[in-house]
């Protein structure tokens, strides 16, 4: 019979984030195949980014999600069975660099422009679109960041906003290609 603490401890690792990167072939079908992956398995994801490499045969794939030891032990296995992916690795938090783009268009009225413009220069964020009406505004970091960025945002008056998803990459180390 499970302890308290073993209790906590699934708990815990059910509520676990984890941050996978794998290189793939940049050919046609690859990311189709690994969404289908997602798809088949029941596997909910946080965020997906895709984008070439320093070497154009290659692409990186940035997934991020949440959940228990079992699924993300799932997810690897799976992804390196596919036919295409180069190497698959977890980045463990202490020792990976992770950023997040954000637009957000925020209302521009007399009100609330002082506040906006002084929650952009504290987040270090950047407007890159003014009109009377509205303001755009660009954020880039953690994803911690960009979340208490749209809690700062929220009640002035958020329209619109898009995030990229999580780019990561570990800070030490070379994957061979």
């Amino acid at each position: 019979m499970p302890t308290a603490a073993n209790k906590n401890d699934l708990t815990e690792k059910k509520d676990s984030r984890y941050v996978i990167a794998a290189l793939v072939e940049n050919k046609y079908g690859v990311l189709a195949r690994v969404s289908g992956l997602f798809m088949r398995r029941g596997f909910n994801i946080d965020s997906l980014t895709v984008g070439e490499t320093e070497n154009p045969e290659y692409s990186r794939i940035t997934i991020t999600l949440h959940g228990d030891e079992y699924i993300r032990e799932q997810l690897i296995k799976q992804l390196k069975k596919l036919i295409n992916v180069k190497y698959v690795e977890e980045l463990e938090e202490h020792e990976s660099v992770e950023r997040e783009l954000m637009l957000v268009k925020v209302k521009n009225t007399s009100e609330n422009r002082s506040d906006i413009m002084a929650a952009t220069e504290i987040y270090r964020a950047k407007i890159i679109d003014y009109n009377p009406d509205t303001l755009c505004i660009e954020v880039t970091g953690e994803p911690l960041k960009i979340n208490a960025f749209i809690d700062v945002l929220k009640p002035l008056g958020i329209i619109e906003l898009c995030r990229t998803g999580v780019v990561a990459l570990e800070r030490h180390g070379e994957i061979s290609t």
